[in-house]
């Protein structure tokens, strides 16, 4: 599993980074939760609180995005894109 991130403020992409998960013994919402909390941590943003929008997206589209509203923590950006390669 290849999972790819950006950060983006207004139209700029701030920050991207990608993530992989190799193994194979773990169910796939196993390696998501890991892949994503492991692109958070690459890219140095806490983790976003994950919605049932966020699931429906994703399960849709291989792709969804967080706001900044979706955060604990403040940040300054827009929001955070992830899609699965």
């Amino acid at each position: 599993m290849k999972l790819y991130g950006k950060i983006i403020r207004d139209t700029k992409i701030l920050r991207e980074s990608f993530v992989v998960q190799e193994d194979l013994t773990m169910q796939f919402r196993e390696r998501l939760e890991k892949c994503f909390i492991d692109l958070c941590r690459e890219i140095g943003i806490p983790v976003p609180i994950w919605l049932e929008k966020n699931t429906k997206e994703f399960a849709y589209f291989r792709r969804t995005f967080f706001t900044n509203e979706q955060f604990v923590e403040k940040v300054n950006f827009d929001r955070f894109e992830i899609m699965l390669e």
